[in-house]
């Protein structure tokens, strides 16, 4: 079973800040940092540092040659991470006093892909093989309905959330991993064991991670629920627990993992990575877990 991470590559400037800047306000930063980042090269470099194997397709521009060369470090396969002329992808990402953040992205190489090369990438791979992606890549949506057709298992992490997501056959995926607000908006819902609810009610196939923030994270399928806490910690910069959550959980999945296992490791490790500054240089290995 292999497992290809068809996802973002992203240059990440983050700015410090006393507190996320309002409408018609400018402030001074108190610092300045740039960092390897993007959703899919995040939750590639969790896969792998989980210790599972990954393949990672997407595209580069000349100056992010530095983003194939981390994840080539960590053992990540990247025969389908191509170089385009259009520039890498960036994120403007502002970080505040308590380690929150809001981003802006700039989709650059990343907006790039077509579907001659979605074709090459999936013809690589077999049925039970597994398909991740998120929203951060052009078509999304042609790579779910050719993965599925194919037989790969679809894991879907739809973030982030808008009318590329909803315009999709999500019938297609296998398996949602999403907060709560991306829970929200495909099910028109507020309560979380009402977003579970319908997921299962539209979905009935599929499993679905739902993570709560501070409340920790939930697992349904077909009426089964599992409930994962968090592991309280001092937070620094919470730009990548999400895609750590997601990599580790994937990781010991294919690994073979049972369910709460596998929720325990991604939360482990999603709380270790906001304790250090950056998405892609937090994520913690294996070894640190333990």
């Amino acid at each position: 079973m292999k497992i290809v991470n068809f996802g973002s590559l992203n240059i990440d400037y983050t700015f410090h800040v006393e507190e996320i800047v309002r409408p018609g306000q400018t402030v001074d930063s108190t610092g300045e940092q740039r960092f390897p980042g993007g959703k899919g090269l995040n939750q590639s470099l969790a896969v792998a540092r989980a210790g599972s194997e990954v393949y990672h397709a997407g595209l580069i521009g000349e100056d992010g040659a530095f983003l194939k060369e981390l994840l080539e470090k960590d053992g990540v396969d990247c025969r389908f991470v191509r170089q385009v002329e259009e520039g890498t992808g960036k994120a403007f990402i502002q970080v505040d006093a308590c380690g929150q953040n809001c981003i802006v992205l700039s989709g650059g190489a990343n907006r790039k892909n077509t579907r001659a090369f979605c074709d090459q990438v999936l013809d690589f791979f077999a049925a039970g093989d597994i398909l991740l992606l998120q929203n951060e890549i052009n078509e999304i949506r042609y790579l779910m309905e050719r993965a599925d057709e194919k037989g790969l298992t679809v894991v879907l992490n739809p973030s982030p959330m808008n009318e590329e997501v909803t315009a999709c056959d999500l019938s297609r995926v296998d398996f949602f991993i999403m907060n709560e607000d991306e829970g929200r908006m495909i099910t028109g819902r507020e309560d979380s064991k009402e977003i579970l609810a319908e997921m299962e009610r539209r979905f009935p196939q599929a499993k679905v991670v739902l993570t709560l923030g501070e409340k920790g994270s939930v697992y349904a399928h077909r009426g089964e629920r599992l409930h994962q806490g968090i592991y309280p910690v001092e937070a620094v910069d919470t730009t990548g627990a999400g895609d750590t959550f997601t990599g580790y959980l994937l990781a010991h999945m294919v690994k073979g993992d049972p369910m709460e296992i596998c929720l325990e490791r991604a939360a482990k490790a999603s709380a270790l990575a906001v304790t250090k500054a950056g998405a892609a240089l937090a994520i913690p290995y294996a070894s640190q877990l333990l």
